[in-house]
């Protein structure tokens, strides 16, 4: 048998999030440790910039085409393979605690059972093992929602189902006075005790379950941070942590609304047509949102809210290491640290995320640490690795053979392993079929520090806009280079590559259930 594996995901977390990755704000000491101990992977790429596709990548080790999960609100496929499935038939004790978003949220007649077990309180669905995992109890933004968390609240502490912002308004609307000491959306002071918050909620569950493992057994646990996703409600107890007003801007954002304005007009049409409000294109914003009113004020105060659950979410997981520690499992343990999707917080005057291929959105935290009995050393690789390389590295840790299904390879543990690694780039996608008739569709690729990113015709797009970035020398990708004849031949080959790299698209794209 081979390893444990502990697999640590959070929600819509950027790169910069991190000490380890230069961040400067939140303390995350539990993770910088792992990094320093292991391997911190400077870009890793998930495979589409929002929750469901990216979830569904991580789990089955495929690309978008592939697992067919193309937006939020189509559900993975209940046949689909996955590596937790893998790994139970082989052995391992499976659970997932948190956020699992497989299966679409808005599922007020439960058809999927992710939400029929939150909802009833089962720990497994009615055939058995759900997508491989023994036990999973879900937690989600909040009170709200077919989870197992708000159950619990609801149960054992109604008095706090108000005090968190109102799961439905995070898509549907915005808060309509505001929120916080700005009046930013998707932030509300939050009265719930930090107790019993759903980060510190997660960690527990998944203590009591590795608790009631026998010491001799191999395990496969994610521990699924909702956070730092919006909204933004952290404990109102924890808000001395980060005080808005004494941060500055991120870099990303442009203070003169003259450049910021510049800058979007320079890029495909539909970045200027949402920051003015004349589109929705997604789900994954508030649709009465118009991002032209945000104000550095609100950037500041959202910033300092998600500075503080990730430092909540790096404390819980050290309880979770701790525990782990306790049962004498430290020497045979892999920690792998990542999340799904990046988010704006500022950069060009935008928030939350969607069709927009930058490194706010797609540049994520991924740190390796393997166990101490492997012969892992700390390095750092500069390479593009791909979320759907976590299912493969999964199998070569517990000593399977990776599956011909899996689109993925083995994470590298070196630069010296990159060029062995059967990388021709990672890619990125994006498809978009909005009710109200927008369609949006681009992919994008990396590969040298280069990141090109090609669109299809669409309802905002002719068919011949693109964008391509020099990261070294334009690391907040203002310059687009898409149009610029010096550079034409780079761009063909890399338009060329994205080509030869990206699968078939299926003939019949699986059908959206829900908005998310």
């Amino acid at each position: 048998m081979g390893r444990k594996i502990l697999f640590v995901t959070t929600d819509q977390q950027r790169y910069d999030a991190l000490g380890c990755n230069g961040g400067t704000v939140a303390r995350t000491p539990v993770v910088d440790a792992l990094a320093a101990d292991g391997i911190r992977y400077e870009r890793a790429h998930p495979q589409n910039v929002v929750c469901m596709p990216s979830r569904a990548t991580m789990l089955t080790g495929q690309h978008i085409r592939n697992h067919g999960v193309w937006m939020n609100g189509v559900p993975l496929p209940a046949e689909a393979p996955t590596v937790a499935g893998l790994l139970h038939d082989s052995g391992y004790r499976t659970g997932l605690f948190g956020k699992a978003h497989f299966e679409p949220f808005l599922d007020p007649f439960l058809r999927f059972p992710e939400n029929r077990m939150g909802v009833s309180g089962a720990t497994q669905d009615e055939a058995g093992p759900h997508r491989g995992f023994e036990r999973m109890e879900f937690a989600g933004h909040g009170a709200a929602g077919l989870v197992h968390y708000g159950s619990w609240l609801r149960d054992n502490h109604p008095e706090h189902m108000a005090g968190y912002f109102p799961v439905l308004d995070m898509t549907l609307e915005v808060n309509p006075d505001g929120g916080g000491d700005t009046g930013a959306p998707q932030v509300k002071h939050n009265p719930v005790p930090r107790g019993i918050y759903h980060t510190d909620w997660v960690a527990d569950r998944a203590i009591s379950w590795l608790d009631g493992l026998d010491s001799s057994e191999d395990w496969f646990c994610w521990l699924s941070f909702p956070d730092p996703h919006h909204p933004w409600n952290p404990p109102e107890s924890e808000l001395h942590r980060v005080p808005w007003r004494d941060l500055d801007l991120p870099a990303g954002y442009p203070t003169d609304t003259s450049e910021r304005e510049r800058l979007l007009d320079s890029k495909p049409a539909h970045w200027s047509r949402w920051y003015n409000g004349d589109l929705v294109s997604n789900y994954e914003a508030p649709a009465k949102w118009v991002p032209a009113t945000l104000t550095s004020d609100q950037v500041l105060e959202v910033n300092a809210m998600v500075h503080i659950q990730n430092e909540l979410v790096d404390e819980a997981l050290g309880r979770v290491l701790s525990a782990i520690d306790a049962r004498g499992w430290e020497d045979d343990l892999d920690v792998i640290y990542t999340t799904d999707h990046g988010e704006f917080q500022g950069d060009f005057g935008l928030l939350f995320k969607g069709p927009y291929h930058v490194d706010s959105l797609m540049r994520l935290p991924l740190v390796w640490r393997p166990a101490p009995s492997s012969t892992g050393q700390p390095a750092v690789v500069r390479e593009p690795v791909g979320l759907m390389d976590l299912a493969p590295t999964f199998c070569q840790i517990a000593g399977v053979d990776v599956p011909l299904w899996m689109d993925g390879v083995p994470l590298p543990l070196s630069e010296a392993d990159v060029a062995h690694g059967g990388r021709a780039g990672v890619i990125t996608e994006w498809d978009s079929l909005h009710p109200n008739g927008t369609e949006v569709h681009l992919q994008s690729i990396i590969v040298d520090q280069m990141l090109c990113t090609r669109y299809e015709a669409g309802t905002c797009h002719e068919g011949t806009e693109g964008e391509l970035y020099d990261l070294t020398e334009d690391p907040l990708q203002r310059v687009n280079l898409w149009d610029d004849p010096a550079i034409g031949a780079t761009r063909n080959d890399l338009v060329g590559a994205l080509d030869e790299t990206l699968p078939d698209r299926p003939a019949v794209l699986l059908r959206a259930e829900a908005a998310v």
